[in-house]
């Protein structure tokens, strides 16, 4: 049954952070991608082409999870599960322009007959913030000549 989006979850969706989708293979499998999407009234959007294999996915199976981190914190973060609730044509990009927008400051430039927009009705959903700090320090790892090699930054 669905719900209404928690305000908390609502914040992290409405912002331009990447949400990781997952759809269910014919055999039951998971398949994630990292996805774009937009919010209407207490509905997520997810814009693609139905040549995609998450189209393909979503039609044989609505139950769909969602997971979203904020950039700006990735300690904040929440995770969504829910179901297909409309498959809608978006030749124009009529849905998938604000999404678009929100992410890139610009239309989104692919259109054509294959472009849809899946309405997902929420049923479970909840944030949370880890008492974290990111602060990865000045290392980090380089790969070159397929040897991984440990640098510091200003050593």
């Amino acid at each position: 049954m669905a719900i209404p989006i928690p305000a908390d979850v609502r914040q992290l969706l409405d912002a331009p952070n990447y949400a990781h989708l997952t759809t269910l293979r014919a055999d039951g499998s998971p398949r994630n991608w990292v996805v774009w999407v937009g919010l209407e009234d207490d509905h997520i959007l997810v814009c693609t082409s139905d040549a995609i294999w998450k189209a393909k996915d979503m039609r044989r199976d609505p139950r769909v999870a969602l997971s979203v981190t904020d950039m700006a914190n990735p300690y904040r973060m929440a995770a969504i599960q829910g179901r297909v609730a409309e498959v809608r044509p978006d030749e124009g990009c009529k849905y998938m322009d604000p999404i678009s927008v929100k992410y890139t400051g610009a239309p989104f430039p692919s259109r054509g007959p294959d472009r849809v927009c899946f309405v997902l009705a929420v049923e479970t959903a909840a944030a949370r913030t880890l008492a974290f700090v990111h602060n990865p320090g000045d290392s980090h790892v380089r790969v070159s000549d397929n040897t991984a090699e440990a640098n510091t930054i200003g050593a």
